[in-house]
């Protein structure tokens, strides 16, 4: 996978535009970028990940806990967020310290990218390779890494890495599906 861009380059204005044409209930640019708290949980995020590059940890952490007040998404600071990034609802998600996350990545509410572990300066968390979707209120935990064009079911626990193009349900998850060709 490729490494998400740690400078967000992308412009808010496109983030905001494929949120729009990817959300079936969106009736306008201008209501993604006022009113969606995943599309606020992402820009502050940027700020918050660019003080936490530069070592001012704690400037970066109170960006975060701001943005977690405002929008009910904790995303950790220095967490890797790719471009489209498209947080749905996102009441509840939390994003971990050393999870990736890949582009156009699509995240319902409740949605949590856990940790295992206490150990400092490793890595404790999920990486998301470009593509996937995860359902509401699944669980992805520990330095695992779930494949492009993966689909997580709803409510799913996932302790394990997941194939591209597979899908995941249940507690523990498995795979029921797995296709070579994206999911359309």
């Amino acid at each position: 996978m490729d490494k998400p861009n740690k400078y967000h380059r992308e412009n808010p204005q496109d983030l905001a535009q494929y949120i729009y044409e990817n959300d079936p209930a969106a009736t306008s640019v201008e209501e993604v970028i006022d009113l969606y708290p995943g599309f606020k949980a992402v820009m502050n995020h940027r700020q918050a990940h660019q003080l936490y590059l530069e070592g001012k940890l704690y400037e970066a952490r109170k960006v975060s806990e701001a943005s977690r007040t405002e929008t009910g998404i904790e995303i950790h600071a220095g967490a890797k967020l790719g471009n489209n990034i498209f947080i749905d609802h996102g009441m509840g998600v939390v994003i971990g310290e050393t999870a990736v996350v890949g582009d156009r990545v699509k995240i319902f509410h409740g949605v949590t990218l856990g940790g295992t572990g206490k150990e400092k300066g490793v890595k404790r968390h999920p990486t998301i390779e470009h593509d996937v979707e995860i359902g509401t209120n699944a669980t992805l935990l520990g330095d695992i890494t779930i494949g492009h064009h993966a689909k997580i079911g709803a409510g799913a626990v996932v302790l394990k890495d997941v194939p591209a193009y597979a899908t995941a349900v249940g507690v523990p998850a498995r795979i029921i599906l797995r296709d070579s060709e994206p999911f359309k």
